[in-house]
């Protein structure tokens, strides 16, 4: 009737932060072959604080016809997420971190003895 497939997922990242929405979209993409990630949706997604798992709905349409349900909010959601880059650098420490320290403070911000 409405030509989609509901999967309801739970993503365990123990060592990773929260996946961004472009992440889960295209783990939907791969759980369900042949989709077009334009007709993906991702829902009701939460991440409990203090825990390493994030919960959520991802809707995949089979036309384009069937996504027009969707709210245009929703859509515009996901539309800015593929204008983001998803191979883009992640930087591993801040660019004020060595810049700030002067050379009489020890690493743990106190003055040397």
């Amino acid at each position: 009737m409405l030509n989609r497939v509901e999967i309801s997922f739970h993503w365990d990242h123990p060592t990773e932060p929260t996946p961004s929405l472009s992440m889960m979209v295209e783990a939907a993409a791969r759980s369900e072959p042949g989709s077009n990630m334009d007709l993906i949706f991702v829902k009701n997604v939460s991440t409990r604080f203090g825990m390493p798992r994030t919960s959520g709905l991802a809707l995949i349409y089979g036309s384009a016809e069937s996504a027009s349900i969707e709210p245009g909010y929703m859509k515009d959601r996901h539309k800015t997420q593929e204008d983001k880059p998803t191979d883009a650098p992640v930087p591993t420490e801040s660019p004020s971190s060595d810049a700030d320290e002067s050379p009489d403070e020890s690493e743990d911000g106190g003055e040397k003895a």
